[in-house]
């Protein structure tokens, strides 16, 4: 079994798995008293397979189901988790397990964080989108006044148990959608992998979505950019330089999704990051953004903005990463530079006229 340290400070805070099945994780909560799992209702059948090989130890306490969306990614249910621990009974010495994807393990996460003061909390992330990002780093947060990620903390995971198999039961698009962030990692990291992963993912579109034989490639390419994204936060946990690199596209990214809920555009997290990696890489050098869109079109990506750029003015303006006015602009000059530049959004947005 393969797995990746998450150190911080010389010690190991978090640890990565790559197992098989989705009942391996059993093996992994040992020695925690007490468990309660929460799902999203897509995750059903990998949260119950978890569930029956827990059942044996008696220590599986109680389960919980979220229907998950970016509109449901709120206090409210954070509260509502809250209160479903209570009222079971969960001490301090509990383990919070999610099961699902980016949006159910933020959730879950700082559910966990405020429980208590915090009790501890583990990740089985059922998407490619959480499996390279949302699930590793410990970030954790919900949505505030149709503002991404506003309200959070960083706390890392006990561990998180990526399971190939899931992905083999993704609708395609969104399997498309978590490869904009796997790209990303790989545009920040440099080296092979980044073309590696173009020919893949390529291919698997001119095959309509069929990624039948390209298991083993797209396992590989997942532990490839959880241990770019594990190594990134081992040496920068609290975002004061290094990991601002890992927001590349996502300044863009957040004002797009809020612009789509305010208009009703049908847009998932990871199309909005490929739009705005696109954008981003446009601040810098137009070569170069040309070249990631073809890339990106070539494995079945959006690259167009759907929205004009003046309308994403306030949504970029109020990003979290914005400070005295100024935003921590991630801007790729080519495959393995990335660079972080302070400008406010007038200026950006007067760089891409």
């Amino acid at each position: 079994m393969n797995f990746i340290d998450l150190t911080i400070g010389g010690r190991v805070a978090s640890r990565i798995f790559q197992g098989r099945t989705p009942a391996e994780v059993a093996q992994f909560l040992e020695g925690y008293p007490e468990i309660f799992i929460v799902y999203d209702s897509r995750a059903e059948v990998w949260a119950e397979r978890i569930c029956d090989a827990l059942k044996p130890s008696g220590r599986l306490v109680s389960v919980c189901s979220i229907e998950t969306s970016e509109e449901g990614k709120t206090m409210g249910t954070v509260l509502e988790l809250e209160d479903w621990l209570l009222g079971c009974g969960a001490g301090r010495d509990a383990l919070l397990l999610a099961v699902g994807g980016g949006v159910t393990t933020d959730i879950a996460g700082f559910t966990a964080c405020i429980y208590k003061r915090g009790i501890r909390f583990a990740f089985v992330p059922t998407t490619l989108l959480s499996q390279v990002d949302a699930a590793i780093g410990g970030k954790t947060g919900v949505n505030f006044k149709d503002y991404k990620n506003m309200l959070g903390v960083i706390r890392q995971p006990e561990f998180t148990f990526i399971c190939p198999e899931v992905l083999e039961s993704l609708p395609y698009r969104e399997f498309v959608g978590g490869s904009a962030e796997l790209l990303k990692t790989f545009i920040i990291s440099g080296g092979p992998d980044y073309l590696r992963a173009v020919s893949i993912l390529s291919e698997i579109y001119a095959k309509n979505g069929d990624f039948e034989g390209y298991g083993a490639d797209i396992q590989e390419l997942v532990m490839e950019a959880a241990a770019v994204k594990a190594g990134v936060v081992s040496r920068d946990e609290n975002e004061g330089g290094e990991r601002r690199k890992l927001n590349l596209g996502h300044t863009f990214a957040h004002a797009i999704e809020h612009e789509a809920r305010k208009t009703g555009l049908d847009i998932t997290h990871g199309e909005a990051v490929a739009i705005g990696i696109i954008q981003a890489a446009s601040l810098a050098d137009s070569a170069f953004a040309e070249s990631l869109r073809k890339d990106f079109e070539a494995c079945g990506l959006p690259v167009e903005l759907p929205f004009p750029l003046d309308t994403l003015k306030q949504a970029m303006t109020l990003d979290k990463k914005a400070e005295g006015g100024i935003v921590h602009f991630v801007v790729p000059r080519s495959v393995g530079d990335v660079r972080i530049e302070d400008m406010t959004v007038e200026e950006a947005l007067s760089r891409l006229g």
